[in-house]
């Protein structure tokens, strides 16, 4: 049985190189960039090879007992050890690798599997086809000029094997089995090669290739963060702007509801009405006065930890004063005492956001539920609408997309609640409801020993 241990790339490493790298340290540092996990994945491919070598010339010299010059070999093959033990010392660092290291390596291996072939037939020997394996590792990894120079390399060693080389010793005797066996020899190193080249390509290239793959994913992730911050910059600005200019008509609005509520005294539902609408020109100006004083403040600092029932019941309340009209069931239940969640302003303005679709959405009531644990806080919002049509499932969440309808909305409340909770480690998910309707299903972090998760 061979010992065999796993790594973090979900690479089985046999035992042997896992004590080797473990006393250089290796283990801990590997590796931040595609490119150096493919390094890595290449020190580990040139100690197979090295091995396979060192296997093959033994099996040579004691069973086939061919007369090759050997003191050559075995100082190509140590060179290659020297080189692949530097490599493993370069990987112990940071560093990131560059292309052009990754290249030079890759010569590294052609220059010795040509001193090796020279050594031992050239153009005759059946591992000559080696020569495709750093060929594809380039044209895998590398850009393609990189993998056209490699590609010219490769032809250019093999066509000079065709014509330099030390030839592997013939029995000259009219032996027919002695033939036979030489061919066969060479039908077995021919079938043992494509062996080799087909288990390390699907190995090894593969996993290359993924790295490039998860590359290119994070590569998109990036840019759609990049624009997504861009898109929330250009709403904050014009968030600051409007709530500097809503300033004067709201303070001019709250001087005529009072003036009106003082103009009929025994107008009860009047004087009801009226105080329903200074209540909400109020909340207005404390949203626009909290949005102008939190300007310019760091998200570290815009919030702290709080029971996460409290928190759960200022959002409603909040929302409550907001909608008086929608009719709603609240329900709620977790782990007591109830864990601290963060009360940042931006989630609790996204929860608002949240209930604020479905009471747009809602028919006749909306249904709400939370429940927690030591981990999570969920969150659900139901609601008695229509549900969500294919286009709204497609693109729910977009900037600037609503399914409400001209003039009905503008298409940043599911924007900005999805992207400021899913900044602090939360998730946002809509889908419809086999009785009818829509859920919101709200995923948020717990604070974890009274430190907030980090926005991202």
């Amino acid at each position: 049985m061979i010992l065999r241990y796993r790594n973090a790339h979900n690479q089985f490493i046999p035992l042997p190189f896992v004590r080797l790298i473990n006393l250089m340290g290796i283990l801990s540092t590997l590796h931040q960039t595609p490119l150096s996990n493919n390094l890595y994945r290449l020190f580990l491919l040139r100690n197979i090879a090295i091995s396979a070598q060192i296997i093959i010339f033994s099996l040579v010299y004691h069973l086939i007992e061919l007369d090759l010059p050997w003191q050559n070999i075995i100082i190509t093959i140590s060179i290659l050890l020297v080189i692949n033990f530097l490599t493993l010392v370069r990987l112990r660092y940071h560093w990131p690798a560059t292309n052009p290291e990754f290249f030079f390596q890759l010569l590294i291996d052609i220059s010795a599997l040509t001193v090796l072939l020279y050594f031992s037939g050239g153009s005759t020997n059946p591992f000559v086809s080696l020569y495709l394996i750093p060929l594809i590792i380039a044209a895998t990894v590398l850009p393609w000029h990189y993998t056209w120079i490699m590609a010219a390399a490769s032809i250019t060693c093999y066509t000079l094997l065709l014509f330099y080389y030390i030839p592997l010793p013939h029995n000259h005797t009219d032996d027919h089995s002695r033939h036979m066996f030489e061919f066969n020899l060479h039908v077995a190193g021919m079938w043992l090669t494509f062996v080799l080249s087909t288990l390390l390509i699907t190995g090894f290239i593969a996993k290359m290739s993924t790295s490039i793959r998860d590359r290119d994913k994070e590569l998109a992730r990036s840019r759609e963060q990049s624009l997504q911050n861009e898109q929330i910059v250009a709403l904050g600005t014009l968030a600051a702007g409007a709530a500097h200019e809503l300033g004067t008509p709201l303070s001019t609005m709250a001087i005529i509801a009072h003036e009106l509520k003082q103009d009929y005294p025994d107008d009860s539902e009047f004087q009801h009405n009226m105080q329903i609408l200074r209540d909400q020109i109020e909340l207005c100006k404390q949203t626009l006065t909290q949005l102008l004083a939190n300007a310019g403040q760091a998200r570290a600092e815009e919030g702290n930890g709080e029971p996460v029932d409290l928190f759960l019941k200022k959002v409603i309340d909040k929302w409550q004063l907001i909608r008086p009209s929608v009719k709603f069931t609240y329900q709620c239940k977790g782990v007591q005492p109830a864990p601290l969640i963060m009360n940042n302003q931006l989630l609790s303005q996204s929860i608002l956001n949240l209930l604020n679709n479905a009471a747009d959405a809602s028919v006749d009531q909306i249904n709400i539920n939370s429940n927690w644990d030591h981990d999570l806080l969920h969150l659900e919002i139901l609601d008695d609408g229509e549900g969500l049509n294919a286009e709204a499932m497609e693109r729910a969440g977009e900037a600037f997309f609503t399914s409400k309808g001209p003039g009905k909305g503008f298409g940043i409340g599911l924007f900005l609640a999805n992207t400021n909770i899913e900044r602090f480690g939360g998730s946002v998910r809509l889908f419809n409801r086999s009785e009818g309707g829509a859920c919101t299903h709200v995923t948020l972090p717990i604070m974890q020993s009274g430190h907030p998760p980090i926005p991202s």
